[in-house]
């Protein structure tokens, strides 16, 4: 009787072990959190409920989308860091807190963007557009070089505040095309939209997602797109590369998912095969796009690489530039 005794308290030892195990292998077990560093109604939240949303169809869990918004994406990527290794909790993010933050505000991160994640994989991609207000006396990106060398620190350039990477963006710009701006931070997106259209500030450097209703109705002319090439939704809009002058900017924001850092490697791969089915779906391509949005899947190591090649880009244009933020 107490070998029999003894047998089912090791079974039930090593199915105690076990079940741990099996969880981490079978994911998902439980519905998903996934953090937005975000408000809700933004770029990023809008485009992590429409991937997220059919996420959740692919691998028959509930995702719930919690907003961390605060101190540029920081809070909610700080909460992300320090979840439980096991998929259920993710961060859907974008450079400004991993890449930007770290190197313009240091003493308000408490993270390591290397060390303290498991990069999943990139969902999408979508440019940067550099805007003029409409009775600006230039035509094209070449028309304004000429402008900004003739007066510079004059013409005003808008963006979302100090540290942001369309702050950065703009001083990249700028960096590589030899002009000095007078930068104007603002508080968010919509209002230097609002503040260009309304002629109060020369130039700004807004998501084209943001932008493109302005540029459609003429409220705004658009000088050209950080990315490559023309963006396939606009071909009007030229690529800022097709400037001599800046022809090496290739600036593009992207979104992704990471998880904390000891992820299980079975787990990550799950997660993962979930991702790629879910931006080969034509429902999510086609409303990505609406959202001058394209679906870009960089797995696992692709990812990382990514992230510090871009953090050394980064890092070169903010220590040139100086920002920091107080």
């Amino acid at each position: 009787m107490k070998s029999r005794t003894f047998l089912k308290a090791c079974a039930a030892g090593v199915l105690a072990v076990a079940a741990p195990l099996g969880i981490a292998q079978a994911w998902p077990a439980k519905p998903v959190t996934v953090i937005v560093p975000f408000a809700p109604g933004g770029g990023v939240d809008s485009t992590a409920r429409l991937v997220m949303s059919k996420l959740a169809e692919q691998i028959k869990q509930p995702v719930v989308i919690e907003n961390v918004p605060g101190a540029s994406g920081t809070i909610g990527t700080t909460r992300a860091a320090k979840a439980p290794a096991d998929g259920h909790t993710l961060l859907f993010a974008v450079a400004s807190p991993l890449n930007v933050a770290p190197l313009v505000q240091p003493a308000a991160v408490r993270y390591d963007t290397f060390k303290d994640f498991t990069p999943l994989a990139t969902v999408a991609v979508g440019p940067f557009v550099l805007v003029a207000r409409r009775e600006l006396p230039v035509a094209s990106t070449a028309e304004l070089l000429k402008l900004a060398r003739s007066q510079p620190g004059k013409l005003t350039v808008g963006t979302d505040g100090v540290g942001t990477s369309l702050h950065v963006t703009s001083e990249l710009i700028q960096q590589r095309a030899g002009i000095k701006l007078l930068h104007v931070p603002y508080k968010s997106g919509p209002q230097v939209l609002t503040d260009v259209g309304g002629g109060q500030v020369d130039l700004a450097v807004l998501p084209l997602t943001l932008a493109q209703p302005f540029i459609r109705d003429g409220k705004v002319r658009a000088l050209g797109v950080t990315s490559a090439a023309r963006w396939p939704g606009m071909p009007e809009v030229p690529a800022l590369a097709e400037t001599a002058d800046l022809r090496e900017v290739n600036v593009e924001s992207w979104l992704g998912l990471l998880g904390p850092a000891q992820l299980p490697p079975a787990t990550a791969s799950a997660i993962v095969a979930a991702v790629q089915a879910t931006m080969k779906d034509p429902d999510v391509v086609r409303k990505l796009a609406e959202i001058a949005n394209r679906p870009m899947v960089l797995e696992q190591k692709a990812f990382a690489d990514y992230l510090l090649r871009e953090r050394q880009m980064l890092q070169e244009v903010v220590t040139r530039a100086q920002i920091k933020v107080e």
